[in-house]
Protein backbone atom coordinates (compact mmCIF):
# COMPACT_ATOMS: atom_id res chain seq x y z
CA UNK A 1 0.00 0.00 0.00
CA UNK A 2 2.76 2.52 0.80
CA UNK A 3 4.24 1.63 -2.58
CA UNK A 4 0.89 2.63 -4.12
CA UNK A 5 0.57 5.33 -2.59
CA UNK A 6 3.90 6.52 -3.42
CA UNK A 7 3.18 6.43 -7.16
CA UNK A 8 0.10 7.94 -6.83
CA UNK A 9 1.70 10.86 -4.64
CA UNK A 10 4.12 10.80 -7.31
CA UNK A 11 2.40 11.35 -10.42
CA UNK A 12 0.76 13.85 -8.20
CA UNK A 13 3.40 16.32 -7.45
CA UNK A 14 4.74 16.28 -11.46
CA UNK A 15 1.30 17.42 -12.51
CA UNK A 16 1.10 19.56 -9.63
CA UNK A 17 4.06 21.13 -11.17
CA UNK A 18 3.18 21.40 -14.52
CA UNK A 19 -0.16 22.73 -13.52
CA UNK A 20 1.27 25.52 -11.49
CA UNK A 21 3.73 26.59 -14.11
CA UNK A 22 0.91 27.15 -16.25
CA UNK A 23 -1.00 28.51 -13.66
CA UNK A 24 1.04 31.72 -13.22
CA UNK A 25 -0.72 33.53 -15.86
CA UNK A 26 -3.95 33.30 -14.00
CA UNK A 27 -6.03 34.81 -11.65
CA UNK A 28 -6.41 32.24 -8.24
CA UNK A 29 -10.07 32.62 -8.98
CA UNK A 30 -9.64 30.28 -12.44
CA UNK A 31 -6.90 28.19 -10.58
CA UNK A 32 -8.97 24.08 -11.06
CA UNK A 33 -8.54 23.75 -7.43
CA UNK A 34 -10.86 20.82 -7.25
CA UNK A 35 -10.07 19.14 -10.67
CA UNK A 36 -8.62 15.53 -10.77
CA UNK A 37 -5.81 15.85 -13.17
CA UNK A 38 -6.01 12.65 -15.59
CA UNK A 39 -2.45 10.82 -14.64
CA UNK A 40 -4.11 10.33 -10.98
CA UNK A 41 -7.41 9.38 -12.70
CA UNK A 42 -6.29 6.50 -14.71
CA UNK A 43 -3.83 5.46 -11.50
CA UNK A 44 -6.70 4.95 -8.98
CA UNK A 45 -8.63 2.94 -11.75
CA UNK A 46 -6.39 0.22 -11.49
CA UNK A 47 -6.24 -0.35 -8.33
CA UNK A 48 -7.79 -2.92 -6.17
CA UNK A 49 -8.21 -1.15 -3.10
CA UNK A 50 -10.74 1.13 -1.98
CA UNK A 51 -9.27 4.65 -3.38
CA UNK A 52 -10.79 8.40 -2.68
CA UNK A 53 -9.71 11.50 -3.46
CA UNK A 54 -11.01 14.57 -1.53
CA UNK A 55 -10.81 17.96 -2.83
CA UNK A 56 -10.50 20.80 -0.33
CA UNK A 57 -13.44 20.90 0.34
CA UNK A 58 -14.04 17.40 1.46
CA UNK A 59 -16.09 16.58 -1.85
CA UNK A 60 -15.58 13.23 -3.32
CA UNK A 61 -13.39 14.12 -6.99
CA UNK A 62 -13.20 9.71 -7.49
CA UNK A 63 -13.85 6.98 -5.92
CA UNK A 64 -13.30 3.19 -6.93
CA UNK A 65 -15.81 0.75 -7.22
CA UNK A 66 -14.47 -1.49 -4.40
CA UNK A 67 -14.82 1.89 -2.04
CA UNK A 68 -18.52 2.55 -3.57
CA UNK A 69 -19.44 -1.25 -2.93
CA UNK A 70 -18.35 -1.48 0.93
CA UNK A 71 -20.51 1.68 1.43
CA UNK A 72 -17.67 4.04 2.35
CA UNK A 73 -18.13 6.86 -0.39
CA UNK A 74 -22.01 7.54 -1.17
CA UNK A 75 -22.92 9.83 -4.16
CA UNK A 76 -20.04 12.58 -3.70
CA UNK A 77 -19.88 11.97 -0.17
CA UNK A 78 -17.09 10.29 2.28
CA UNK A 79 -19.78 8.52 4.72
CA UNK A 80 -17.15 7.19 7.54
CA UNK A 81 -16.34 9.89 9.85
CA UNK A 82 -13.47 8.16 10.99
CA UNK A 83 -11.55 8.53 7.85
CA UNK A 84 -12.81 11.84 6.99
CA UNK A 85 -11.06 13.21 10.46
CA UNK A 86 -8.20 11.77 9.27
CA UNK A 87 -8.21 13.63 6.03
CA UNK A 88 -8.27 16.80 7.53
CA UNK A 89 -5.29 16.00 9.68
CA UNK A 90 -3.33 14.99 6.82
CA UNK A 91 -4.33 17.77 4.72
CA UNK A 92 -4.00 20.83 7.59
CA UNK A 93 0.05 18.98 8.18
CA UNK A 94 0.79 17.20 5.34
CA UNK A 95 1.87 14.17 7.31
CA UNK A 96 1.36 10.86 5.72
CA UNK A 97 -1.00 8.94 8.20
CA UNK A 98 -2.08 5.08 8.92
CA UNK A 99 -4.52 3.23 10.91
CA UNK A 100 -6.74 0.25 10.74
CA UNK A 101 -10.54 0.08 11.08
CA UNK A 102 -13.29 -2.08 11.91
CA UNK A 103 -16.69 -0.25 10.13
CA UNK A 104 -19.74 -1.79 9.57
CA UNK A 105 -20.91 -1.40 6.19
CA UNK A 106 -21.58 -4.86 4.01
CA UNK A 107 -25.26 -5.70 4.33
CA UNK A 108 -24.45 -9.41 3.61
CA UNK A 109 -21.26 -11.20 4.59
CA UNK A 110 -19.49 -10.21 7.71
CA UNK A 111 -21.01 -8.00 10.66
CA UNK A 112 -18.02 -5.64 10.38
CA UNK A 113 -15.24 -5.47 7.81
CA UNK A 114 -11.22 -4.41 8.66
CA UNK A 115 -9.91 -2.32 6.52
CA UNK A 116 -5.79 -1.25 6.74
CA UNK A 117 -6.00 2.80 6.08
CA UNK A 118 -3.23 4.89 4.60
CA UNK A 119 -3.88 8.80 3.96
CA UNK A 120 -1.61 10.79 1.99
CA UNK A 121 -1.47 14.56 0.50
CA UNK A 122 -1.38 14.31 -2.90
CA UNK A 123 1.44 16.86 -3.93
CA UNK A 124 0.63 20.34 -3.81
CA UNK A 125 -2.55 19.85 -5.60
CA UNK A 126 -4.87 20.17 -2.14
CA UNK A 127 -6.35 17.22 -2.77
CA UNK A 128 -5.84 13.72 -0.67
CA UNK A 129 -5.55 10.25 -1.16
CA UNK A 130 -7.34 8.11 1.28
CA UNK A 131 -6.70 4.23 0.50
CA UNK A 132 -8.27 1.13 2.54
CA UNK A 133 -7.16 -2.07 1.96
CA UNK A 134 -9.78 -4.99 2.90
CA UNK A 135 -7.97 -7.06 5.49
CA UNK A 136 -11.42 -9.53 6.40
CA UNK A 137 -10.14 -12.03 4.98
CA UNK A 138 -6.47 -11.84 6.07
CA UNK A 139 -7.72 -11.90 9.89
CA UNK A 140 -9.48 -14.52 9.27
CA UNK A 141 -6.81 -16.84 7.92
CA UNK A 142 -4.89 -15.61 11.15
CA UNK A 143 -7.73 -16.45 13.38
CA UNK A 144 -7.74 -19.79 11.67
CA UNK A 145 -3.96 -20.34 11.62
CA UNK A 146 -3.44 -18.91 15.42
CA UNK A 147 -6.33 -21.81 16.50
CA UNK A 148 -4.22 -24.49 14.61
CA UNK A 149 -1.29 -23.65 16.83
CA UNK A 150 -2.99 -24.40 19.74
CA UNK A 151 -5.04 -27.19 18.82
CA UNK A 152 -2.34 -28.99 17.92
CA UNK A 153 -0.35 -28.01 20.63
CA UNK A 154 -2.84 -29.54 22.97
CA UNK A 155 -3.48 -32.96 20.62
CA UNK A 156 0.36 -33.28 20.82
CA UNK A 157 0.60 -32.71 24.60
CA UNK A 158 -1.97 -34.96 25.29
CA UNK A 159 -0.27 -38.54 24.48
CA UNK A 160 3.23 -37.08 25.11
CA UNK A 161 2.38 -36.26 28.75
CA UNK A 162 0.51 -39.49 28.82
CA UNK A 163 3.56 -41.42 27.39
CA UNK A 164 5.98 -39.03 30.55
CA UNK A 165 3.38 -40.19 33.05
CA UNK A 166 3.28 -44.19 32.04
CA UNK A 167 6.69 -44.51 31.44
CA UNK A 168 7.11 -43.25 35.28
CA UNK A 169 5.06 -45.83 36.45
CA UNK A 170 6.72 -48.45 34.68
CA UNK A 171 9.75 -47.84 36.19
CA UNK A 172 8.28 -47.60 39.53
CA UNK A 173 6.72 -51.21 39.53
CA UNK A 174 9.06 -53.02 37.70
CA UNK A 175 9.27 -55.39 40.06
CA UNK A 176 5.45 -56.46 39.33
CA UNK A 177 5.64 -57.87 35.63
CA UNK A 178 1.36 -57.63 35.55
CA UNK A 179 1.52 -54.35 36.61
CA UNK A 180 4.35 -53.48 33.84
CA UNK A 181 2.60 -55.39 30.67
CA UNK A 182 -1.02 -53.01 31.59
CA UNK A 183 0.86 -49.94 31.42
CA UNK A 184 3.12 -50.94 28.64
CA UNK A 185 0.52 -51.61 26.67
CA UNK A 186 -1.05 -48.49 27.49
CA UNK A 187 2.22 -46.92 26.44
CA UNK A 188 1.87 -48.36 23.03
CA UNK A 189 -1.50 -46.81 22.48
CA UNK A 190 -0.29 -43.25 22.76
CA UNK A 191 1.97 -43.93 20.72
CA UNK A 192 -0.02 -45.13 18.00
CA UNK A 193 -1.88 -42.41 18.66
CA UNK A 194 0.79 -39.91 18.48
CA UNK A 195 1.96 -41.59 15.29
CA UNK A 196 -1.53 -41.67 14.28
CA UNK A 197 -1.45 -37.74 14.48
CA UNK A 198 1.75 -37.02 13.33
CA UNK A 199 0.87 -38.32 9.56
CA UNK A 200 -2.64 -37.08 9.58
CA UNK A 201 -0.27 -33.73 10.01
CA UNK A 202 1.79 -34.80 7.50
CA UNK A 203 -0.64 -35.51 4.80
CA UNK A 204 -3.22 -32.58 5.46
CA UNK A 205 0.06 -30.05 5.32
CA UNK A 206 1.15 -31.85 2.01
CA UNK A 207 -2.40 -31.55 0.27
CA UNK A 208 -2.72 -28.16 1.85
CA UNK A 209 0.54 -27.19 0.38
CA UNK A 210 -0.86 -26.82 -3.34
CA UNK A 211 1.61 -29.32 -4.02
CA UNK A 212 1.07 -30.82 -7.27
CA UNK A 213 -0.19 -33.80 -7.62
CA UNK A 214 1.87 -37.18 -8.51
CA UNK A 215 1.07 -38.01 -12.14
CA UNK A 216 -2.56 -38.43 -12.13
CA UNK A 217 -3.41 -41.51 -13.75
CA UNK A 218 -6.97 -44.45 -13.94
CA UNK A 219 -7.84 -45.60 -10.67
CA UNK A 220 -9.97 -48.60 -9.71
CA UNK A 221 -12.80 -47.48 -7.33
CA UNK A 222 -13.79 -50.96 -6.78
CA UNK A 223 -10.06 -51.27 -5.85
CA UNK A 224 -9.87 -48.68 -3.59
CA UNK A 225 -13.18 -49.47 -1.91
CA UNK A 226 -11.97 -52.77 -1.58
CA UNK A 227 -8.56 -51.56 0.09
CA UNK A 228 -10.96 -49.16 2.87
CA UNK A 229 -12.96 -52.14 3.92
CA UNK A 230 -9.92 -54.21 4.69
CA UNK A 231 -8.38 -52.25 6.59
CA UNK A 232 -11.24 -51.72 9.21
CA UNK A 233 -12.37 -55.51 8.65
CA UNK A 234 -10.57 -56.23 12.02
CA UNK A 235 -12.32 -53.16 14.03
CA UNK A 236 -15.70 -53.88 12.79
CA UNK A 237 -15.29 -57.69 13.52
CA UNK A 238 -15.16 -56.96 17.30
CA UNK A 239 -18.24 -54.96 16.88
CA UNK A 240 -19.80 -57.57 14.20
CA UNK A 241 -20.73 -54.91 12.15
CA UNK A 242 -21.74 -56.04 8.98
CA UNK A 243 -19.25 -54.14 5.76
CA UNK A 244 -21.35 -54.39 2.49
CA UNK A 245 -20.31 -52.81 -0.94
CA UNK A 246 -22.72 -52.70 -3.96
CA UNK A 247 -23.32 -50.26 -6.98
CA UNK A 248 -21.24 -50.23 -10.65
CA UNK A 249 -18.06 -51.68 -11.54
CA UNK A 250 -15.40 -51.14 -13.63
CA UNK A 251 -15.21 -47.45 -12.57
CA UNK A 252 -12.35 -45.53 -12.96
CA UNK A 253 -11.32 -41.78 -12.46
CA UNK A 254 -8.43 -40.00 -12.80
CA UNK A 255 -6.20 -38.88 -10.14
CA UNK A 256 -3.87 -39.97 -7.06
CA UNK A 257 -4.72 -43.72 -5.76
CA UNK A 258 -2.63 -43.39 -2.65
CA UNK A 259 -4.86 -40.11 -1.60
CA UNK A 260 -8.19 -41.32 -2.56
CA UNK A 261 -7.89 -44.36 -0.65
CA UNK A 262 -6.91 -42.27 2.68
CA UNK A 263 -9.93 -40.19 1.67
CA UNK A 264 -12.03 -43.26 1.51
CA UNK A 265 -10.07 -45.18 4.72
CA UNK A 266 -10.63 -41.90 6.97
CA UNK A 267 -14.65 -42.23 5.97
CA UNK A 268 -14.80 -46.33 6.74
CA UNK A 269 -13.12 -45.82 9.99
CA UNK A 270 -15.21 -43.04 11.14
CA UNK A 271 -18.42 -45.16 9.96
CA UNK A 272 -16.99 -48.37 11.87
CA UNK A 273 -15.90 -46.52 15.18
CA UNK A 274 -19.71 -44.31 15.67
CA UNK A 275 -21.89 -47.52 14.59
CA UNK A 276 -23.32 -49.35 17.60
CA UNK A 277 -22.52 -53.13 17.67
CA UNK A 278 -24.74 -55.24 15.14
CA UNK A 279 -25.10 -52.34 12.78
CA UNK A 280 -24.37 -52.00 9.07
CA UNK A 281 -21.55 -50.14 6.93
CA UNK A 282 -22.17 -49.69 3.21
CA UNK A 283 -20.03 -48.33 0.32
CA UNK A 284 -22.24 -47.73 -2.80
CA UNK A 285 -20.91 -46.02 -5.98
CA UNK A 286 -23.67 -44.36 -8.63
CA UNK A 287 -22.20 -43.04 -12.08
CA UNK A 288 -23.87 -39.93 -13.33
CA UNK A 289 -23.71 -38.19 -16.79
CA UNK A 290 -21.60 -35.92 -15.05
CA UNK A 291 -19.71 -37.18 -11.69
CA UNK A 292 -18.84 -40.38 -9.60
CA UNK A 293 -20.70 -40.68 -6.13
CA UNK A 294 -19.10 -43.21 -3.73
CA UNK A 295 -21.18 -43.45 -0.66
CA UNK A 296 -20.63 -44.32 2.96
CA UNK A 297 -23.11 -44.64 5.13
CA UNK A 298 -23.65 -46.18 8.59
CA UNK A 299 -26.67 -47.05 11.49
CA UNK A 300 -24.46 -45.07 13.89
CA UNK A 301 -25.24 -41.96 16.48
CA UNK A 302 -25.72 -39.21 13.66
CA UNK A 303 -24.39 -35.69 13.88
CA UNK A 304 -26.19 -32.71 15.53
CA UNK A 305 -27.73 -30.22 13.00
CA UNK A 306 -25.46 -27.31 14.47
CA UNK A 307 -22.37 -29.71 13.92
CA UNK A 308 -22.86 -30.36 10.36
CA UNK A 309 -21.56 -27.15 8.55
CA UNK A 310 -17.86 -27.49 10.95
CA UNK A 311 -17.16 -31.22 10.84
CA UNK A 312 -14.98 -30.52 8.03
CA UNK A 313 -12.59 -28.13 10.34
CA UNK A 314 -9.37 -29.53 11.08
CA UNK A 315 -10.00 -30.52 14.94
CA UNK A 316 -13.51 -29.74 15.33
CA UNK A 317 -14.93 -32.99 17.08
CA UNK A 318 -18.85 -33.16 17.74
CA UNK A 319 -18.38 -35.45 20.88
CA UNK A 320 -14.54 -34.90 21.84
CA UNK A 321 -14.34 -37.57 25.12
CA UNK A 322 -15.90 -40.03 22.00
CA UNK A 323 -13.41 -39.12 19.80
CA UNK A 324 -10.09 -39.59 21.43
CA UNK A 325 -11.20 -42.46 22.80
CA UNK A 326 -11.82 -44.46 19.42
CA UNK A 327 -8.67 -42.52 18.96
CA UNK A 328 -9.28 -40.28 16.31
CA UNK A 329 -6.87 -37.21 15.65
CA UNK A 330 -9.57 -34.40 14.64
CA UNK A 331 -8.48 -34.27 11.25
CA UNK A 332 -9.86 -36.97 9.16
CA UNK A 333 -12.49 -34.83 7.67
CA UNK A 334 -10.32 -32.44 7.20
CA UNK A 335 -7.85 -34.40 4.78
CA UNK A 336 -10.81 -35.70 3.07
CA UNK A 337 -12.46 -32.49 2.34
CA UNK A 338 -9.13 -31.48 1.23
CA UNK A 339 -8.57 -34.41 -0.90
CA UNK A 340 -11.70 -33.73 -2.42
CA UNK A 341 -10.33 -30.47 -3.70
CA UNK A 342 -7.53 -31.74 -5.24
CA UNK A 343 -9.42 -33.87 -7.36
CA UNK A 344 -11.85 -31.36 -8.30
CA UNK A 345 -14.58 -32.99 -6.65
CA UNK A 346 -16.14 -32.46 -3.31
CA UNK A 347 -17.63 -34.65 0.11
CA UNK A 348 -21.12 -34.11 1.55
CA UNK A 349 -22.83 -34.94 4.14
CA UNK A 350 -26.47 -36.29 5.47
CA UNK A 351 -26.90 -37.23 8.37
CA UNK A 352 -29.59 -37.69 11.36
CA UNK A 353 -29.42 -38.26 14.79
CA UNK A 354 -30.01 -42.27 16.04
CA UNK A 355 -30.32 -42.60 12.20
CA UNK A 356 -26.89 -42.51 10.89
CA UNK A 357 -24.84 -40.80 8.69
CA UNK A 358 -24.24 -40.90 4.71
CA UNK A 359 -20.85 -39.19 3.32
CA UNK A 360 -20.44 -38.67 -0.18
CA UNK A 361 -17.30 -38.62 -1.73
CA UNK A 362 -18.26 -36.37 -5.76
CA UNK A 363 -15.52 -36.65 -8.47
CA UNK A 364 -15.93 -36.03 -11.67
CA UNK A 365 -16.37 -38.24 -14.37
CA UNK A 366 -13.75 -39.10 -16.98
CA UNK A 367 -14.23 -39.83 -20.26
CA UNK A 368 -14.25 -43.97 -20.05
CA UNK A 369 -16.55 -47.03 -21.16
CA UNK A 370 -19.73 -47.38 -19.88
CA UNK A 371 -19.56 -49.31 -16.86
CA UNK A 372 -21.31 -52.29 -15.62
CA UNK A 373 -23.90 -53.41 -12.78
CA UNK A 374 -23.05 -55.77 -10.75
CA UNK A 375 -25.07 -57.49 -6.93
CA UNK A 376 -23.99 -56.87 -3.47
CA UNK A 377 -20.59 -58.05 -2.32
CA UNK A 378 -21.36 -58.75 1.46
CA UNK A 379 -17.73 -58.60 3.22
CA UNK A 380 -18.53 -59.51 6.37
CA UNK A 381 -22.08 -61.51 7.30
CA UNK A 382 -23.88 -59.84 10.77
CA UNK A 383 -23.36 -61.94 13.89
CA UNK A 384 -26.37 -63.86 14.47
Amino acid sequence: MAGIVGLVTGVAAGLAFRMSEAGRSRTPDTAPQSELPSGIAEVLSALPSSAVVLDSADRVLRASSAARAFGIVRGEELVIGELLALARQVRRDGVIRETEIEVAVRKFGPDSTSFAVRVAPLGGTGLVLVLAEDQTERRRVEAVRRDFVANISHELKTPVGALSLLAETVADASDDPEAVLRFTGRMQTEATRLTSLIQDLITLSRIQGAEPMAEPADVQIEQVVDEALDAVRMAADAKEIELVSSGTSGVCVIGDESLLATAMRNLVANAVAYSPERTRVSVSVLVTAATIDISVADQGIGIPQQDLERIFERFYRVDAARSRATGGTGLGLAIVKHIMTHHRGEVTVWSKEGSGSTFTLRLPRPETREPQRSGANTYQEAAQ
